[in-house]
């Protein structure tokens, strides 16, 4: 009987041609896709001399959630160097800004036999952690072969995922049984886990409740403050997609609320500039934060044009709305927003962060929204409220300190595959 495997990487050969048509494509509005493109089929140019314990963090979020893990690998094997390994330039650049040279950064190579045994052979880890949900089975196969840990940690799966890897039960689940460990970050995350397969497939939180926002950050934070102005007040559009911008603007204009200054950080920035482009269309008096420069009364709307700044922007504004939610993207992640104690407010549509929106709205940490006019009353009536907004910021910080521990819990799992 041929194996589920050999049709899913007959798949990827398939798509191969695809491959470098992605890569084109996404190159036009970011061309760092086209930048370290020989990594992507198993071949590098660094090397360690030192055992690697190997993290993939895919993009932006699992890169910002591994820092708590990262401090604490290097603070517990001095003696071994870390590699990270991500999907997207924007997750590579975010490992940068956040290690630098403290940890080496390479791009996973594409799911192909040839590239994974070369990755391997090349890095030769010792342990090696998927971050969230990056289940790729051959890259799975071929760590079981050649006698590598590799483990699936701070694993979500949300009810959508979950029913696309059901249509491939024999393959989905050879693979989840080659994995070393499974650790989710909500006990329905492990059911679903379990149903596809899994082993023994344990509860360890969410890595994103132990971030904690550095020092340079908050001083950030309180600079933008001033720059924004110090009498305004400012509604932070975080981590925004497409269509949501123009959405939020739309409700928000007619209000003509006093004082509003509305920063929108869009979620990617290959969008920064359709964003500015809708603002000039629509005709909003605007100045992007990559100018540096005081905010002038008149100005309607900040562009968060910038990278790696996000706690920052939590610091600075008064109410933050996230993004990814009035649409149905599925969400961003709230919890850096509550950790400043910043009153949050998000949309109906949170699938990707379902147990973390539960959590902070059953907590007061969060007030979900089923549109943007009602967003927008919310937010009017927030802004009249300093205590309300006081409590609910409190809450934040109650709701991310209760949460906190899952660093521990991936330290345990880690330390069982080096002993």
């Amino acid at each position: 009987m041929i194996k589920p495997r050999v049709f899913y990487t007959l798949g990827l050969w398939l798509l191969l041609p695809y491959i470098f048509f992605h890569l084109m494509w996404r190159a036009r509005r970011q061309p760092e896709y086209l930048k370290h493109v020989a990594e992507r089929f198993g071949f590098y140019a660094i090397h360690s001399d030192k055992p690697v314990i190997w993290l993939h963090t895919v993009s932006v979020g699992e890169t910002r959630a591994a820092a708590s893990l990262v401090k604490r690998l290097q603070e517990n094997y001095p003696g071994h160097q870390l590699l990270l390994t991500h999907t997207t330039p924007t997750g590579r650049e975010a490992g940068k800004q956040l290690y630098g040279a403290n940890v080496l950064q390479v791009y996973l190579p594409y799911d192909y036999p040839f590239a994974v045994r070369s990755f391997l052979h090349h890095f030769r880890p010792c342990v090696g952690v998927l971050l969230e949900t990056e289940i790729w089975f051959n890259l799975i196969h071929f760590c079981h072969d050649e006698k590598v840990p590799l483990l699936l940690l701070n694993a979500r799966l949300s009810e959508k995922s979950s029913a696309r890897y059901a249509r491939y039960p024999n393959l989905v689940r050879a693979g989840l049984h080659e994995l070393s460990a499974i650790a989710a970050q909500s006990a329905a995350d492990a059911e679903r886990l379990t149903t596809l397969g899994g082993k023994d497939v344990s509860v360890m939180g969410n890595l994103k409740f132990d971030i904690e926002p550095p020092q340079v950050m908050l001083e950030l934070g309180r600079q933008l403050r001033f720059q924004f102005g110090l009498d305004r007040k400012i509604l932070l559009a975080a981590s925004t997609r497409e269509g949501e911008e123009e959405i939020l603007l739309n409700a928000i204009n007619p209000l003509k609320i006093p004082g509003l200054l509305t920063v929108i950080v869009p979620r990617h920035p290959q969008r920064f500039a359709d964003v500015e482009a809708m603002l000039v269309q629509r005709g909003f008096r605007f100045q992007r934060r990559s100018e540096n420069c005081t905010i002038a009364p008149e100005t309607q709307v900040v562009l968060g044009d910038s990278m790696g700044e996000m706690f920052a922007y939590y610091v600075a504004c008064d109410i933050a709305f996230i993004g990814g939610s009035l649409l149905p993207l599925g969400g961003q992640n709230l919890i850096e927003a509550c950790a400043v104690g910043k009153p949050v407010l998000i949309g109906p549509h949170t699938y990707n962060f379902t147990q973390a929106s539960q959590l902070a709205v059953a907590g007061g940490a969060a007030l979900r929204v089923q549109d943007a006019t009602e967003l927008v009353r919310t937010l009017k009536d927030l802004l009249s409220n300093p205590d309300q907004m006081a409590r609910i910021g409190h809450a934040g910080q109650v709701f991310v300190s209760a949460n906190r521990g899952a660093t521990e819990r991936a330290l345990f799992h880690i330390g069982k595959s080096l002993s």
